[in-house]
């Protein structure tokens, strides 16, 4: 029941909580790198990442990875062509 003694509509509830939006990020490669060195960075300079080019990237959900996949082009944009999905219990789980 709600405040007003209304009992609560699951699909409607259901639906709105569906819809909120959450940030969604690709990540190529991460590293940890000395601030020394980030202070240093001119345009120009060079960074490498243990990651090889060819490895998939990393899709992530309010900060939490959720799939991998390969980079697309669509069009003039950037897109990803998801590989794998990370399942509840956090294994990834083969295209099906």
């Amino acid at each position: 029941m709600t405040a007003a003694n209304q009992p609560i509509d699951r699909e409607s509830f259901s639906k709105a909580v569906l819809s909120i939006q959450t940030p969604l990020s690709v990540t190529l490669a991460a590293k940890k790198c000395s601030l020394e060195r980030i202070v240093d960075l001119v345009p120009g300079a060079m960074l490498t990442f243990d990651a090889h080019c060819d490895e998939p990237l990393t899709l992530e959900a309010g900060g939490k990875p959720i799939a991998t996949g390969d980079a697309v082009k669509i069009g003039d944009k950037f897109g990803l062509r998801i590989r794998e999905v990370l399942d509840a219990t956090g294994k990834f789980e083969a295209e099906r």
